[in-house]
């Protein structure tokens, strides 16, 4: 495709967008997880965004209680192991990856045959790295367009985030602090940070779905951007 009817793709609807959203869940035993408190309800807010906005929608979910956005292809996964392969299968054919989900850092070494039963008075479990999804996309799955992470932090908001920008080649980090009541995890409004390469851009607090239309707008700018700067080079 060409910048110029790339950029006309982006203006009237027709570029693939990957989104990921949800949490993961780790297996202890056949009962048993490990997981987190995200929602889903941010990813699933921005997957519907684009396609209102015309746009092909692919959504990798981990398990959540939502509902799946009208028009948008939908492939629900467990665990960080399986969406790395599913973001792996389909990212090369995407213009804009969106990496919403929480996804687990950690993920047990062995993963019990039967129920473990309460018997001590501790118990260890040995963690070992998932495989990094966001940081794989440059590397590992040859992505080659526009790339957003989400950062979810307790400290440190826009240091943290700014690492994530620079060492997993993201053209935009969106940040936002956990740790207060209302916003983030769990909740149905937030307020987020925008950290670009070159700027740094706060979004106040909205509902989620608010939010989603502004961060779609501004990642289809950043999109055309990046188009028109390959373009002239």
């Amino acid at each position: 495709m060409s910048a110029c009817h790339a950029a006309a793709a982006v203006q009237t609807g027709g570029v693939n967008v990957l989104v990921t959203a949800g949490p993961t869940r780790e297996p202890i035993d056949p009962v048993r997880f490990l997981t987190n408190r995200s929602s889903g309800k941010m990813g699933y807010a921005v997957a519907e965004a684009f396609a209102k906005a015309g746009h092909t929608v692919l959504l990798v979910s981990g398990p959540t209680s939502l509902d799946v956005p009208d028009y948008v292809d939908f492939v629900p996964v467990t665990t960080a192991a399986e969406m790395h392969e599913v973001v792996g299968h389909h990212l090369k054919r995407m213009d804009i990856a969106v990496f919403v989900a929480a996804v687990a850092d950690y993920t047990p070494a062995k993963v019990a045959p039967q129920k473990i039963k309460k018997e001590g008075d501790s118990l260890m479990l040995e963690l070992v790295k998932t495989k990094d999804i966001l940081g794989s996309a440059r590397g590992e799955f040859g992505f080659a367009g526009t790339l957003v992470g989400f950062a979810a932090e307790t400290e440190n908001l826009e240091a943290n985030a700014r690492r994530k920008l620079t060492g997993k080649g993201c053209d935009l980090v969106v940040a936002n602090d956990v740790s207060e009541e209302g916003r983030g995890f769990d909740s149905h409004g937030n307020e987020v940070t925008l950290c670009f390469p070159d700027r740094t851009l706060e979004l106040p607090h909205a509902p989620k779905s608010e939010l989603a239309k502004d961060l779609v707008e501004t990642i289809l700018d950043l999109h055309l951007t990046k188009i028109s700067t390959s373009s002239n080079h």
